[in-house]
């Protein structure tokens, strides 16, 4: 009888140690939900900001899948308005680079703010953490409206408590050697930087969604 329930303890913690294993070696699932500038417009699938960015990630021993839901054009409502097909269930987390497209166009902030929180608010809903990727109006609609603009991100980051990388396009911005014929979008070289230079807030963003898997585990 003793050995028949030491047998049984045992072979209930190898498959226990199994599952957790199994659990811990599972890959994140993460989503970037974008416009033009992380659906990497004009550059090879390969190239554009989700593979290098899990590429980047892989190589550093993350396992992480990642989902290109950039669509170029996108405003921040119009990825708010397509957020459930883009983000299916079973994502962990979403990369939400939007609001460039507002800025170009001159729309109104309120707007932008309002798209952008619905959709923190929503994937939040879902149990689905979200970091979010900012950006800054250009100078050519005024401070008072740069002001009301650029502030959209932060005010968003401390009312939700949600991670933010300052400026997704940060050292690749107005380089004519970065950038593609338009001046806009960032080539390859462009990408890579975005990538280097963002890596280390999303391996912390990834980290705490870990450490939380592994707490509820």
């Amino acid at each position: 009888m003793h050995i028949l329930v030491l047998t049984l303890g045992v072979v209930t913690g190898v498959i226990g140690l199994t599952q957790a294993q199994a659990d811990g070696t599972k890959p994140l699932k993460l989503v970037v939900l974008g416009d033009s500038l992380s659906a990497g417009l004009g550059l090879p699938e390969a190239s554009a900001f989700p593979a290098r960015l899990q590429k980047a990630l892989r190589d550093k021993g993350i396992n992480v899948e990642i989902s290109n839901a950039g669509v170029s054009g996108d405003t921040a409502s119009g990825g708010r308005d397509r957020l459930d097909w883009s983000v299916p269930e079973g994502t962990d987390a979403v990369i939400v680079e939007l609001g460039a497209n507002d800025a170009l166009r001159g729309l109104d902030p309120a707007v932008t703010r309002a798209a952008l929180t619905d959709i923190v608010k929503r994937l939040k809903s879902r149990g689905i953490a979200v970091m979010l990727c900012g950006m800054v109006a250009p100078p050519n609609y005024g401070s008072d409206y740069a002001a009301r603009f650029n502030s959209i991100y932060p005010d968003l980051g401390r009312e939700f408590d949600v991670p933010l990388y300052p400026f997704f396009l940060a050292g690749v911005a107005a380089n004519s050697k970065l950038n593609q014929a338009d001046g806009i979008h960032p080539t390859a070289e462009g990408v890579d930087i975005i990538v280097n230079n963002v890596l280390p807030a999303v391996e912390t963003f990834l980290g705490s969604i870990r450490q939380q898997r592994a707490t509820k585990g």
